[in-house]
């Protein structure tokens, strides 16, 4: 059963993916200077759903780092010196 679900937009039409409390649902959105993910997650020890996004390389180019890790809907729980 579909816990989290997605979408994406381009050139071809809009898609969707789901992702289930074990699998989960990672998403990048990329250019030629990097690129950006999305993995959300069920934490089985809280019973939360958590979100990471991380810059991340790209076909060689941009950067690893960690942008945000925290409760999906929750800003209190951001990174502490992020944004």
């Amino acid at each position: 059963m579909s816990h989290f679900y997605g979408t994406l937009q381009g050139s071809r039409g809009q898609a969707t993916r789901v992702g289930t409390k074990n699998s989960g649902l990672t998403t990048q959105c990329a250019s030629w200077e990097g690129a950006i993910r999305c993995e959300a997650m069920h934490d089985k020890a809280t019973g939360k759903d958590m979100v990471r996004v991380s810059k991340v390389t790209w076909h060689g180019a941009g950067e690893d780092k960690l942008l945000y890790l925290g409760m999906i809907g929750k800003s209190e729980e951001k990174l502490k010196g992020v944004m």
